[in-house]
């Protein structure tokens, strides 16, 4: 047999090989979105999220992890649970496992995340925390189970102030509202500023006492409201803002008794994304996603798009779409994620948290990002943001 027809012969039976693989069932990788039905109202008009928030950016990457996965014979599969009113999310969760969905994109407030996630234990599910930023589900509350793409509140605020460090800017006059939320994110702010070498001059609260703004005599009201609240302070540099619950800080920039930047939870604001942001190669998957979407990509769009994403990373590396195998891969030292912010984003395994670095931006432009220059850590600078290792509470099993 002369050398071309072994050739012919080999080629023959590589084909075949490739032809049955592909004839094989390719393996399906479930993951579901759970979330609360409606969305937050917001004091912008233009910044309302719509309701498909959050899901739109794990759709775009359940096609990024599909378009490896057809090489790979895996495909992805995105199902969306909205929660009712009354409904509970662990029985979702549950109903979701029954139908071999073991991977659960969450959007959920803290409390209910850490009820799914402790009901479904045993059926071996594992939750991708895409909206929560409560510090307390990284550490005292920490579940193995639970994996969080969402940045904390301390991770936010450590890139404020890191930001404000650099500038100088070491005086701030702290507004904090009334709500639960405020006082949490006033409580990392308190611990960014002692951190980062920053000076509370003084604290004020804003009482949310309702009303409504939008009303033809509105602007005329916040106009004489926001410099009288804010007069007399003593010296500061910045006015840094907690309001979570959206009940006054949009009104403070350009109305504060003195000429003051405004930062926190307007102005300058701390975010995990911006549709403004164009470094990195960011501008390529802002245009995927506004053609795919019919509008700009948010945070929570982009810490779902991240979860979806890691999930994808982990069963084309391990091929396998075992949730206890893709968290051990997770964890370990081969695991890294492009996200177009400068560096690649890898998971803290004493919390399950995912280092990234936190954007500044101001409604138009990325200010800056964080961590800044000069900020240095023995493992990686991404840890200056948040709770560290020696700090945290986080036992896991």
């Amino acid at each position: 047999m002369n050398r071309f027809a072994v050739g012919a012969i080999a080629m023959s039976a590589f084909v075949s090989v490739v032809s049955a693989s592909y004839a094989a069932d390719p393996i399906e990788i479930k993951i579901g979105y759970l979330r609360r039905d409606g969305v937050k109202s917001m004091l912008s008009l233009i910044d309302q999220p719509t309701r498909d928030d959050g899901v739109a950016g794990a759709r775009l990457a359940i096609e990024d992890n599909n378009t490896t996965g057809q090489f790979l014979n895996q495909r992805f599969t995105l199902e969306e649970v909205r929660l009712k009113d009354g409904e509970g999310p662990a029985a979702a969760a549950t109903a979701l496992a029954d139908r071999n969905t073991m991977f659960i994109i969450a959007d959920l407030p803290a409390e209910a995340l850490v009820k799914a996630a402790d009901a479904t234990r045993d059926r071996g599910l594992m939750f991708l925390n895409a909206g929560a930023i409560d510090d307390r589900l990284r550490e005292e509350d920490c579940r193995d189970n639970v994996i969080h793409t969402s940045p904390t509140r301390s991770m936010l605020a450590d890139g404020l102030a890191q930001y404000l460090a650099w500038k100088q800017w070491n005086r701030w006059l702290l507004v904090v509202g009334s709500h639960p939320e405020d006082k949490l994110y006033a409580d990392a702010l308190r611990r960014a500023a002692a951190r980062f070498g920053a000076k509370i001059v003084q604290e004020r609260v804003f009482e949310d006492t309702g009303g409504a703004r939008r009303t033809d005599s509105g602007v005329t009201l916040i106009q004489r409201q926001m410099p009288v609240f804010t007069q007399h302070a003593p010296a500061y540099d910045v006015l840094v803002a907690a309001d979570e619950s959206e009940v006054f800080a949009s009104y403070l920039p350009y109305r504060t008794w003195d000429p003051r930047p405004v930062a926190g939870s307007a102005g300058l604001v701390p975010k995990s994304w911006d549709a403004a942001h164009d470094q990195w190669g960011a501008v390529q998957m802002q245009s995927r996603f506004l053609k795919l979407n019919s509008r700009r990509m948010t945070a929570l769009d982009m810490q779902a798009w991240t979860a979806a994403r890691m999930i994808g990373e982990a069963a084309s590396h391990i091929k396998s779409a075992d949730p206890k195998t893709v968290l051990d891969f997770l964890k370990g030292p081969y695991f890294s994620l492009a996200a177009f912010k400068g560096q690649r984003l890898t998971l803290r395994d004493w919390n399950l948290q995912l280092r990234q670095p936190i954007l500044l931006t101001d409604g138009r432009k990325v200010v800056s990002v964080s961590p800044q220059e000069g900020f240095l850590h023995q493992v990686s600078e991404l840890d200056t943001l948040g709770v560290d290792r020696p700090e945290t509470r986080c036992k896991l099993n």
